[in-house]
């Protein structure tokens, strides 16, 4: 089997696709504690930014600003983790989270332990507001000059 074949990001979309473009997808993650967590992710099977073109790293990174921006402006986090690790998958991706103080894991990284339980109200806030944010990202790639596939 190859690599590509045995890829979660090759063999499925990631995520609620918001935005497919040539090279790239912006995928909404259902991470129920994380609503408006977000991946931007290469289309080919590439495991590092450096195996792509300047360009092609100009361009991904221009969705991930963009992506940022839209969350800022819908969600109004305090601040946004972006991410690249590749570990578990090495596939070019960014991760792109909302984050509040409020959080199961604030300050931490969302990947470590939890430092206390979910705010319910507070995330049930935050998905209500999921149908904005799709449209705030949208708007963003539009306004980027990234267009749509």
């Amino acid at each position: 089997m190859s690599q590509s074949s045995q890829c979660e990001l090759c063999a499925g979309d990631g995520g609620e696709v918001i935005w497919r473009h040539p090279a790239f997808r912006v995928v909404l993650v259902d991470e129920p504690d994380y609503p408006g967590f977000c991946r931007v992710i290469w289309n080919a099977h590439v495991k590092e930014m450096t195996d792509l073109a300047p360009a092609e790293r100009t361009l991904v990174s221009n969705a991930v600003w963009a992506v940022e921006a839209a969350l800022r402006e819908t969600l109004q986090p305090e601040k946004i983790n972006l991410a690249t690790l590749g570990n578990m998958t090495p596939h070019v991706h960014w991760h792109v989270i909302p984050r509040f103080t409020d959080d199961r894991h604030f300050p931490s990284p969302v990947w470590a332990a939890p430092r206390r339980e979910a705010d319910l109200p507070s995330l049930q806030a935050r998905r209500a507001q999921l149908p904005q944010v799709r449209d705030a990202i949208r708007r963003q790639l539009d306004a980027a000059g990234l267009p749509v596939a």
